[in-house]
């Protein structure tokens, strides 16, 4: 069906869905299950108090867009460039995202499969353009980087101006199907595959902040892998205080869970680890959290609350007494606690030696991208690599 059709007959559909849809933290994990109600304890939770304190700030990449030009960053003063619509047929939905519809689609002059991301409408119309704008600039200034899925065009319906993003097309395996046959040597070469486009994205000032399977297209065949939807990715800005409601719960940094707001690209490493933990532990999601406050208290009583407490000391932060309540006290478990038969050719030394380095509620100690690369665990696929390449 062409795009201009489907888009028209659509777009009611699509604004009075949105009026029915939960709310943006509800739907991060609409592939998982429900939200849980809020226990009442959970209603009388207040945010967290920081203290005054020098700010938390990157240790690498800090300063590129300190260093760039303005309009590098500036993505409201965007202008952005309109595609044909016509050129685009729809052919199937796929899914669906916080802000969006997604659909694979054809581009009708050369028969070639894309993707089609038909961005919902939003009440607060300066919101939604800004959201918008700052994913196409962020898409266009990641152009060619490895890994990242590539933007191909944007286009707009004339009568109801929904824009649409088109993007390559990947064959994608859910991961629910394709993780259970993974090999231990894949999920290595996979991860290692993630964090080139992480290494990629934080060298050009960008936090991609919603790092989940659901986001890493990989098409097996092909041992190809994409990170998508960037519709949350920021900018970074040392010393800015950055919206805590990002990523989804699952995967949420302990920083976001305590209203930590300068955070920075180590977000992404923690969303990683809890990727990689879920893959090697064969526990989907590791940290299973029924609502945010009970996402925290599921970290610690793996990582402990001792340790839990000294991050907050070091960052003069103060929880919510009813918070501190639900959490309680725990000690740390040893990683070694979640292997079994089923994980452990998964779970080797140099995979738990990995998970224990990005799985730090100090965002300071967990490893760079670069430095996450250099790790023992990668040995093989760096090999790999090493000799494909002498061998070209």
């Amino acid at each position: 069906m062409p795009l201009q059709f489907f888009v028209s007959r659509h777009h009611s559909h699509l604004s009075s869905l949105l009026h029915r849809l939960p709310s943006p933290l509800a739907l991060n994990t609409h592939n998982y299950h429900h939200k849980a109600p809020l226990e009442p304890m959970s209603q009388k939770i207040g945010k967290a108090i920081r203290r005054p304190g020098a700010p938390s700030k990157a240790p690498v990449y800090s300063d590129v867009n300190v260093i760039r030009p303005k309009d590098y960053w500036d993505y409201e003063a965007l202008t952005v460039q309109w595609g044909e619509q016509d050129d685009y047929e729809v052919v199937r939905k796929v899914g669906r995202g916080k802000y969006s519809e997604v659909f694979e689609g054809i581009h009708v002059t050369n028969n070639e499969k894309c993707i089609i991301k038909i961005l919902k409408p939003v009440k607060k119309k300066k919101v939604d353009k800004s959201i918008i704008k700052r994913e196409i600039k962020i898409l266009q200034n990641l152009c060619g980087g490895p890994n990242i899925v590539k933007l191909l065009d944007i286009v707009r319906d004339q009568q109801s101006k929904t824009p649409s993003l088109i993007f390559e097309h990947v064959n994608n395996t859910d991961f629910k199907v394709l993780y259970p046959t993974l090999s231990d040597f894949d999920i290595r070469y996979y991860i290692y595959e993630l964090l080139k486009a992480l290494d990629y994205c934080h060298s050009q000032g960008i936090m991609h902040r919603d790092v989940k399977p659901h986001n890493v297209m990989i098409d097996h065949e092909q041992r190809k892998l994409r990170l998508i939807d960037w519709g949350l990715a920021e900018f970074y800005h040392p010393g800015k205080e950055y919206n805590v409601r990002v990523a989804s719960r699952y995967f949420k940094g302990p920083e976001l869970l305590v209203d930590l707001q300068d955070y920075d690209y180590s977000l992404d490493l923690w969303s990683l680890g809890c990727m990689f933990a879920g893959m090697i532990f064969r526990k989907e999601p590791f940290f299973y959290g029924h609502d945010n406050y009970d996402q925290l208290v599921r970290i610690a009583k793996v990582l402990g609350t001792d340790e839990l407490n000294a991050y907050l000391n070091k960052y003069r932060l103060e929880l919510d007494q009813n918070l501190a309540a639900l959490i309680g006290r725990h000690s740390r478990k040893p990683w070694t606690k979640f292997i079994n038969a089923d994980n452990q050719h998964f779970a080797v030394p140099d995979a738990i030696d990995f998970v224990d380095k990005l799985l730090r509620y100090d965002h300071q100690e967990r490893p760079t991208a670069k430095e996450a690369m250099a790790h023992p665990y990668f040995y093989p696929i760096r090999n790999a690599e090493g000799r494909r390449s002498r061998g070209q």
